[in-house]
């Protein structure tokens, strides 16, 4: 069974709460993460809020292109207790 992220949304400042399709849910933070060209812009948290999850990658996604890699988000989310 290939695991997917099913959710994604901004939680504060850098933060993004993620839910995977086996249950694993909880938050990552990305403000250590954000470096190289495509992530610069997200620096500014009115982009960076500008997050989505994409239907078809299904991975957390912004509107000037940059992406995360699914495998990426699942290994530094920090689960609910």
């Amino acid at each position: 069974m290939t695991i997917r992220m099913v959710e994604a949304r901004h939680v504060r400042d850098y933060v993004v709460f993620v839910k995977f399709s086996d249950d694993v849910a909880g938050e990552i933070d990305l403000a250590g993460e954000l470096t190289g060209a495509v992530f610069e812009p997200l620096k500014d948290l009115n982009v960076f809020r500008q997050l989505r999850l994409d239907p078809d990658l299904r991975t957390i996604v912004w509107p000037n292109g940059a992406d995360l890699a699914p495998e990426f988000v699942r290994a530094r989310v920090q689960v609910d207790a």
